[in-house]
């Protein structure tokens, strides 16, 4: 069947390339330069108007040496103009019938306060780090949304999920009419905008959402904010999809969009079963600031990815789905100073999920235990926040904002583990009923021309409180808990755990001279942490056998303050900018175990930083990073009572832990260029540890015992990846490469001994460019992985994808295909693969408002997809069980 699979590939791409071939022969080059009289002119606009109205025009932008290409129709005639703001534009007209080479040389306009009458409107105007262009000059009126406005500007590019590229660049925010677009989202906005409704798309390259920020931070974030036509200054858009299938499959998603200048509301909703979620993780990380905030705060923004709701979000794979959903955005201007926004998601779901695993045991004495764990999982998600923003003035700027979490967990499971001296099964019963509520203030003022000023706080309340349940008719972790033996065991763990968190920020940023700059920064960051837990069985006779006599159980309090202060000093040499920082911090916490006495500790650190970032041009950069981190440990981590981690896990803590610290670098560098056609990026990061928090474990068959030590052998991380793509007329190629090693240590038994992991992939791909054909992508990804340990283990990932889409007349025809397979060289008994193949058909005539659609989801109806992770003495190779095919008919109508 492979064999197959590849042969219609391959002609599948022969006949793509074929429809290239006609195209290709009626296209000339014709390139060259503008320039003044001394000078190249960079972001000169070169327009080529057709005298034929059924040829398309053809645009292009000179680069940072001036150059030009254009692309036109062979033996048409062409009025060519070139222009450039202060000077006065230059008109040929030409029939070209071979490539050609024709330099402009244009005059500056001495009277450049009078109009000058053009017969075009300039397609791009570039003015400092932002780019607007005009729509009318590149669409041709058969776009649908905004990705197919976006897709036909020059260094713009749209992928296949919605995410944009400008110049290279990753689109981190979306704004229209210069405001937030449902939280700044920018994937919802480029599939939903309708393109009749765009007047201009503007790239704003270092974007920073408080505007008297810019040049102070360093921002490389870009955005797009789209301006609309008068006509579109208000109304209503979206659609509304139902649809029903096989097996037994239904869906109901309307996404429905107001905007005004004053009020915009939006709401999006999802009611099915075809385990598809319309609202994914980065969604909703985008409402949460998105990567400005892993910036800010990237212990924050780690959290919050790592949260229950984002873990709901980010898992796609059940064999059963039922899913309520519905998330709403309104954003209203109070007065030109003030405005109000807020959003609320609920989301509740019945899932059930299967996964299989092998596990590798790889200290002392090898073996494998084969587990097998089925859950069936109700879920509730409640999540509102509210954002009031005032900007009275261009010089201050005040942001506050509360946000709230409720959320109800349910499941009910069974696992399976079958070793060489055990065969088991176990019922897991889980409840987990959290509330999470935080509040956020900013005030930014700009005090004068030297000085600006900001404070940002941050108060957050979480309350969590989960039980556990483990019910077996055998003897669970003999040896590590005092287990009453009887018939059947039922184990029970209670939980109830309260954090609070205060963080404030005060920074001055002094501005002594244009390219000096010092800033200052004092802050507080303080937390307070309850953890009790209750471990006990459950006797037959209905006694409870409470394990806290046996040092289980815990009643820990956690306290933290961390003051600190911050001196940078950000400097320019030519084209260089530098930024040596230290920051002071005075850290101070206390623990207590139950009502013993409280233990105190202080400790006082230096922490250096440095920066330095060179702009060769705008589109060619090189950063530099470094850092010194600290990590201090969490509560569980230092409770100095037992507490049951899983079913064949025991922790216990240990409080007398300190901090990890480690140096972290990072080296990028960037480059995009139109004319030729390419970008190129590279990144290598390193980190080095120099004294961490280790777990130490006592392995004793599957179960294991662990608690945690402070360690000082050096370890380290360090990774390099890089990604090369060109685009030579109709074809675009694409290479990513990278490699990964980390060497750490484990403690196992009283015994260390020094691991280490290497990953290497490569992954060449190609797609078509065509406007009238269809467009395939097709690529291939290998990565090679080596574990070496007490033992050295090898395996293989693989992955072949190929991406079709076709938009004719009315018809937008869709289809992926990944076929996947995993290779342990070490174990040849463990190689398994598997297909994973969508379509779809669309139909919709130009001016109806109704659409239809026939999707199929897992075409070959594979059963599971398969991965591998690695622990400390663990390699695991896993299946994941997935929906059957689903087959579905959409009734789609559009607002």
């Amino acid at each position: 069947m492979i064999n197959k699979i590849y042969n219609n590939l391959k002609i599948l791409f022969l006949v793509t390339g074929f429809f290239s071939l006609p195209i290709q022969s009626q296209t000339i080059q014709v390139k060259g330069t503008v320039k003044d009289s001394i000078q190249t002119l960079s972001y000169a606009n070169v327009f080529a108007v057709p005298k034929d109205k059924t040829v398309n025009i053809a645009y292009a932008i000179t680069d940072e040496q001036g150059r030009y290409k254009l692309k036109i129709q062979k033996g048409k005639a062409y009025e060519v103009t070139a222009s450039y703001l202060g000077y006065v534009p230059k008109k040929v007209n030409f029939q070209f019938v071979k490539d050609t080479i024709y330099n402009f040389k244009l005059l500056e306009d001495k009277n450049q306060l009078n109009e000058v009458n053009i017969t075009y409107t300039i397609p791009v105007t570039v003015k400092q780090d932002t780019i607007t262009y005009n729509a009318n000059s590149f669409v041709t009126g058969n776009e649908r949304k905004l990705k197919d406005v976006l897709k036909k500007l020059p260094g713009v590019e749209v992928d296949r999920k919605g995410n944009v590229l400008a110049n290279g660049k990753k689109v981190t925010t979306l704004l229209v009419e210069d405001k937030p677009f449902f939280g700044g989202n920018t994937k919802l906005g480029v599939n939903n905008i309708p393109a009749d409704a765009i007047d201009k798309v503007q790239v704003l390259e270092n974007y920073n959402s408080v505007a008297m920020l810019k040049g102070l931070q360093d921002d490389d974030k870009v955005a797009l904010n789209i301006k609309l036509k008068e006509k579109k200054k208000k109304f209503v858009f979206g659609d509304i999809e139902l649809g029903g299938g096989t097996p037994k499959k239904y869906l109901i998603h309307p996404k429905l969009f107001y905007y005004s200048p004053k009020t915009s509301v939006n709401f999006i909703g999802d009611i099915t079963n075809t385990g598809k979620k319309s609202f994914t993780i980065r969604d909703y990380m985008e409402f949460e600031g998105g990567i400005a905030k892993m910036f800010k705060d990237a212990s924050g923004y780690f959290k919050l990815y790592r949260s229950d709701f984002a873990q709901y979000l980010t898992n796609q794979d059940y064999k059963a789905d039922k899913t309520l959903f519905g998330a709403f955005n309104i954003r209203q201007s109070i007065s030109k100073a003030t405005d109000l926004s807020m959003y609320a998601i609920s989301a509740k779901s019945v899932t059930d999920t299967q996964t299989t695993t092998n596990n590798q045991y790889l200290y002392g004495i090898p073996f494998t235990e084969d587990r097998n764990n089925t859950k069936t999982n109700q879920n509730f998600y409640t999540i509102g926040k509210l954002t009031l923003d005032y900007d009275p003035s261009r010089k201050t700027d005040y942001a506050f904002n509360t946000t709230y979490n409720v959320s109800k967990n349910e499941s009910l499971g069974n696992i399976n583990t079958i070793s060489p001296n055990k065969d088991i099964t176990i019922e897991t019963i889980s409840n987990l009923e959290a509330f999470t509520f935080s509040q956020d203030l900013s005030l930014n003022n700009d005090l004068s021309k030297k000085h600006t000023l900001t404070f940002n706080a941050n108060y957050s309340y979480k309350k969590d409180k989960p039980t556990l349940a483990w019910n077996t008719n055998q003897e669970l972790l003999a040896n590590l808990i005092p287990i009453t033996t009887q018939d059947f065991y039922k184990i029970r763990q209670d939980k109830n755990i309260i954090s609070q968190n205060v963080n404030a920020l005060l920074k001055d940023y002094w501005v002594l001279h244009r390219f000096h700059h010092i800033y200052t920064s004092f802050g507080v960051n303080t937390s307070s942490n309850q953890y009790v837990n209750k471990d006990y069985q459950l006797l037959d006779n209905g006694a409870v056998n409470n394990f806290n006599t046996s040092q289980f159980g815990n009643d820990f309090k956690y306290h933290f303050l961390d003051v600190y202060l911050g001196l940078e000093y950000k400097f320019k040499v030519g084209k260089a900018f530098f930024k040596p920082a230290v920051y002071y911090h005075n850290y101070l916490w206390s623990t207590q175990q139950q009502e013993d006495t409280k233990n105190r500790f202080s400790k006082n650190m230096f922490l250096p930083q440095f920066t330095a970032k060179v702009d060769f041009r705008s589109s060619e950069k090189l950063n530099f990073k470094y850092k010194m981190k600290v990590n201090f440990p969490s509560v569980k981590s230092l409770m100095n009572n037992y507490i049951l981690s899983s079913f064949n896990r025991v922790f216990k803590g240990n409080p007398n832990l300190s901090n990890s610290l480690y140096h972290s670098l990072s080296l990028s560098y960037y480059k995009f260029n139109l004319y030729r056609g390419y970008n190129f990026s590279i990144r290598t990061a390193y980190n080095k540890k120099i004294q961490t928090l280790k777990n130490a474990t006592e392995l004793e068959g599957i179960n294991q015992f662990s608690t945690q030590i402070m360690f000082y052998e050096p370890e380290t991380n360090w990774s390099v990846n890089g990604t090369f793509s060109k685009t030579i007329k109709k074809v675009k190629g694409k290479i990513k490469t990278g490699y990964r090693y980390n060497d750490y240590y484990q403690l196992v038994n009283n015994s260390q001994s020094q691991n280490n992991n290497t990953t290497v992939y490569g992954e060449p791909s190609i797609k078509t460019l065509f406007k009238k054909f269809p467009n395939l992508e097709i690529g291939y990804r290998k990565d090679f992985t080596t574990y070496q340990n007490t033992q050295t283990t090898k395996y293989t990932n693989e992955r072949l994808f190929a991406y079709l889409d076709y938009d004719f007349k009315d018809f937008i025809f869709e289809t992926d295909f990944e076929y996947n397979t995993y290779k342990n060289i070490t174990n040849r008994n463990i190689n398994n693969s598997y297909i994973d193949a969508n379509a779809k058909l669309f139909y919709q005539k130009e001016d109806s408002a109704w659409g239809f659609e026939i999707k199929a989801s897992n075409l070959f109806n594979a059963l599971y997809k398969q991965n591998n992770s690695q622990s400390d003495f663990i390699i695991s190779d896993s299946k994941t069980y997935i929906l059957p095919r689903v087959v579905l008919f959409k009734v789609v109508y559009k607002l």
